[in-house]
């Protein structure tokens, strides 16, 4: 084998050598590159889903205080219709007693 040739071949594999490590290089790259762009991802959707819960929170928190709201007007509202058909009948109670005070 001649001189020329050695040197061709070990040339060879060296550049070889050198495009494997490069290649691996930039593998190692685009494998950081991808797992930062994952994080970012995670965290931006981990963000989003954070204030989508804060603000369906907060709505259902108002939804309940208005439904709450309501359910006591209409409460009072029939406390007060209650009372005022007891009102009316305690004069027929208190009639009904004396009567039959008197009567015994």
């Amino acid at each position: 084998m001649s001189f020329e040739a050695i040197t061709s071949i070990t040339q060879a594999e060296t550049e070889a050598k050198a495009a494997v490590a490069a290649a691996e290089a930039k593998a190692r790259q685009m494998l950081s590159d991808t797992e930062n762009a994952g994080r970012e991802a995670l965290e931006t959707a981990k963000t989003r889903a954070e204030t989508e819960l804060r603000a369906l929170r907060e709505q259902a928190e108002a939804q309940a205080k208005a439904d709450g709201q309501r359910r006591t007007a209409e409460l009072e509202e029939a406390k007060a219709g209650l009372r005022a058909k007891a009102e009316a009948k305690l004069g027929e109670a208190a009639a009904l007693v004396v009567e039959r005070i008197v009567n015994s």
